[in-house]
């Protein structure tokens, strides 16, 4: 997934050709960005400076590309050793494309990031949504169970954008479930759109409040209770004309019983319904400075019953197409190990699962595939990601499925 950078390879003042990522997949210097200097450059040696192994590859091959050009135009030898390697590199969308969920859902993760933080900043806003839109829906049709492993623990990761990764995760449970829920596709787009977007009017609030320990202020109350004007207006100023993907986004956390908020007024459309259960989903699976996770069993117990504690038919079939323990998310089993969810089940209580931790509560060597059909490991508990002391590797878990 990863490669380690040679931070002496990079000149001061000079656009980085590739984005630059910790271990964890935190962004270092996103790619045109400059080592400004000797003291920068120090700072992100510090945090071991990786670069995807897509991006190492196309890099490598943007400099032998040049040095070929330069020896086959019969340059001078000083001109050829010149040549330095913060050569540009030439993107290719196939390329991208073709990258395995652990490396591509990072990149589509920084460049939401900057757009949803430039809000009503952003330079050609629908342009860019699009591209990426598009890359998180194939990956959502080609990879379902990967991506949402990959989302889930990007969610768990305290250093990881909060906000992106609730529009991300929400955006795709939205995907998976559209086509059950009976959604036309043309009523998925500006969905999933509105998913993307629902809190860009507060996105750095957004992450302050995930990371805060204490109770919100009033002013922090008055912000939450206006973002999802400020969203619509944003996206307005953005060149947004879509009337339903606005609506969405204005009302999604209005009620169908007039009890929610900015307005006050009753909606119960399916994709209103759909958008505010992945919205509250997500923020609860979140763990918060201020609380743990809550458990994904439990909270798929409250969807489900629904507001008025009764059966909520849209609540039946989101917990069908996302199981009651979503991959990514910890489990543990009556064999008494500690798993991490892979696959979704059959049965929405009985997906495959890695086994990470023993009975003897020592980590495994190797992650082991256990069938949660089977009595002797079927899951008896969820598990907050903070009561799990193991850090898992995502893309070595995905290697043994």
């Amino acid at each position: 997934m990863y490669k380690p950078l040679p931070m002496d390879s990079l000149a001061l003042n000079q656009p980085v050709p590739v984005n630059i990522w910790d271990p964890k997949g935190v962004l270092l210097l996103r790619k045109g960005e400059h080592i400004t200097s000797e003291q920068h450059r120090g700072l992100l040696m510090l945090h071991t400076p990786m670069v995807l192994a897509a991006d190492w590859q196309a890099w490598s091959y943007s400099y032998t590309a040049a040095l070929d050009r330069l020896v086959r135009g019969n340059e001078s030898l000083s001109r050829i050793a010149s040549l330095d390697a913060m050569v540009p590199v030439q993107e290719k969308k196939e390329a991208r494309d073709e990258l395995a969920p652990t490396e591509a859902w990072p990149d589509i993760h920084a460049s939401l990031t900057t757009l949803l933080q430039q809000g009503a900043e952003a330079s050609q806003f629908l342009e860019r949504l699009d591209r990426l839109e598009a890359r998180a829906n194939k990956l959502w049709q080609e990879h379902p169970d990967d991506s949402l492993m990959v989302l889930v623990q990007l969610l768990f990761d305290p250093h990881m954008p909060y906000s992106t990764t609730h529009a991300l995760l929400a955006a795709g449970l939205c995907a998976l479930v559209a086509p059950s829920a009976g959604l036309a596709p043309a009523d998925r787009a500006p969905l999933l759109r509105a998913a993307l977007t629902m809190n860009i009017g507060m996105t750095r609030a957004h992450e302050d409040m995930a990371h805060q320990a204490g109770p919100l202020s009033e002013l922090q109350r008055k912000t939450v209770r206006e973002h999802p004007q400020r969203s619509a207006d944003v996206l307005r100023r953005l060149g947004v004309a879509d009337a339903q993907w606005l609506q969405l986004v204005e009302e999604h956390h209005e009620r169908p019983d007039g009890q929610g908020y900015p307005a006050g007024k009753p909606v119960g459309s399916d994709a209103h319904r759909l958008l505010q259960m992945a919205d509250v989903y997500v923020a609860c699976i979140s763990p918060r400075k201020s609380r743990g996770a809550l458990l994904s069993q439990q909270v798929a117990r409250e969807l489900y019953l629904g507001p008025d504690q009764r059966p909520d038919p849209m609540g039946a079939l989101f917990f069908k197409s996302i199981g009651f323990y979503p991959p990514g998310s910890y489990v543990r089993l009556a064999s008494g190990e500690v798993a991490v969810v892979a696959r979704r089940g059959a049965k929405a209580n009985a997906p495959a699962v890695l086994a990470i931790v023993g009975r003897q509560g020592l980590p495994l060597g190797e992650p082991a595939l256990r069938d949660t059909a089977d009595p002797a490991f079927e899951v008896k508990a969820s598990l907050a990601p903070g009561d799990v002391k193991v850090t898992v590797s995502v893309a070595k878990l995905l290697g043994r499925l």
